[in-house]
């Protein structure tokens, strides 16, 4: 069976939607005030583009980052696997890449672990639903 035959189409979906939930509680009510300070944002700037658009946008990334991560975590993949590659997915690759840019862009180290840890636990989700279902 090729890689793609073996997703499971649900889980992807399912695991898109729980994170693009967790981005709009983690950059809302959680962490919006901090993450506007550190990122330098103004409530003004929020309010600039087509907020259907970013969301839509945002939401296909999620499901790419979703269909990824099940093929990357593979057909027999477990609970404790799943979740164990999500989070070694968003420690290891995405929160270090993220740090390497952080430095040299010279921003707050609050900035980075802001976004880094909505990786963490994005990917970690994302990996254990994946996980679950195959």
């Amino acid at each position: 069976m090729s890689a793609m035959g073996s997703i499971h189409w649900l889980a992807v979906l399912v695991a898109a939607v729980a994170t693009f939930v967790l981005g709009g509680l983690w950059y809302g009510p959680l962490f919006q005030t901090r993450w506007m300070a550190a990122a330098g944002v103004t409530p003004e700037r929020l309010r600039q583009g087509s907020v259907g658009r970013i969301f839509g946008v945002a939401f296909v990334l999620q499901l790419v980052a979703a269909f990824v991560l099940a093929m990357f975590i593979g057909p027999e993949a477990s609970l404790a696997v799943g979740t164990a590659a999500g989070l070694a997915v968003g420690l290891f690759w995405v929160a270090a890449s993220l740090g390497v840019i952080y430095l040299y862009e010279r921003r707050p180290l609050a900035h980075w672990a802001i976004n880094a840890g909505y990786q963490v636990l994005a990917y970690t989700v994302m990996g254990a639903i994946l996980g679950i279902w195959h």
